[in-house]
């Protein structure tokens, strides 16, 4: 249950750091408010998941995610350049997460 409550921490990372943006610095009230309660409720579920992964772990999933998910929605809605390095390290990151996860579990057995 805990590496649910990870990715769903990791997912909502995403939608927060989207709704950053919209909430021009919390100055616009309806996406600051939205924004403010997935990050709480991201926090949330992240500290939940604390209970049975390692926070070293846990955390380097969770920004992990959170950044993979960001650039691929900046590249995908919001015209950020696609290149080869970029595609690369995504991949790297996503890589090396999901090597935390293959680690973590080696570990439990």
């Amino acid at each position: 249950m805990a590496w649910i409550y990870l990715i769903m921490a990791g997912l909502l990372e995403i939608v927060w750091v989207i709704g950053l943006k919209y909430s021009h610095g919390f100055t616009i009230l309806i996406p600051s408010v939205i924004t403010g309660v997935l990050i709480l409720l991201s926090f949330f579920l992240l500290s939940k998941s604390f209970h049975s992964i390692p926070i070293g772990t846990g955390y380097a999933v969770f920004t992990g995610l959170g950044t993979v998910g960001t650039v691929a929605a900046g590249m995908l809605f919001w015209g950020e350049t696609i290149n080869l390095w970029k595609v690369f390290f995504v991949t790297l990151m996503m890589a090396g997460i999901i090597g935390l996860k293959i680690s973590q579990a080696e570990h439990e057995t």
